[in-house]
């Protein structure tokens, strides 16, 4: 097995500039969304291919006073990749709002984690190959963390010729986001 050491720098990952030369340092965040089926922090649906907006909550649309209620299946599930990733589940989990305006998203905000999250350092073994001999290698790829967080909803541009329409049916749908070492 070999294991990916981004401390050291390898002369093979450099490439040549006009200010010297470079170092390709390539890191993934990929985003999973959780199979529930209720959302992350309300009990509307997550059905695919339902009719827009049809599976949307007073929390989803974020109507005054409504107040989200986290959907624990997700988080096991979060808990259950975690331990797959042979990585560390914290005893304390935090979420954050991550605040940004778009269409698609009425609160104004993402609720996510950042500086808790519910899942800590891991890692995932990936087999890659085949070399000249048809010989495959393992390679240990370092997981920074894995955090839970909602998804946006969408923005639909062919319904009408001059105007984009909001499809909430995503919004609040939990999407786990794994972030792997560089």
């Amino acid at each position: 097995m070999t294991l990916v050491d981004s401390r050291i720098p390898d002369p093979k990952k450099f490439i040549a500039g006009a200010t010297g030369d470079w170092e390709i340092v390539v890191g993934l965040e990929v985003h999973a969304q959780v199979l529930s089926n209720a959302k992350l922090f309300s009990g509307a649906s997550t059905t695919f291919g339902s009719e827009p907006n049809d599976n949307v909550s007073l929390v989803d649309a974020a109507m005054p006073g409504m107040l989200p209620v986290i959907n624990e299946e997700c988080v096991r599930q979060a808990i259950r990749t975690g331990l797959g990733l042979k990585a560390k589940i914290n005893n304390r989990s935090v979420f954050d709002r991550k605040n940004y305006f778009y269409p698609d998203l009425p609160q104004g905000y993402q609720i996510s984690q950042f500086k808790d999250p519910i899942v800590g350092e891991g890692v995932v073994q990936v087999s890659v190959g085949p070399n000249s001999k048809g010989e495959f290698d393992e390679v240990e790829i370092g997981v920074e963390r894995l955090h839970l967080e909602q998804d946006a909803g969408k923005l639909l541009h062919d319904q009408h010729p001059s105007m984009s329409l909001v499809d909430l049916n995503r919004s609040g749908v939990a999407l786990m986001e794994i972030v792997s070492k560089p």
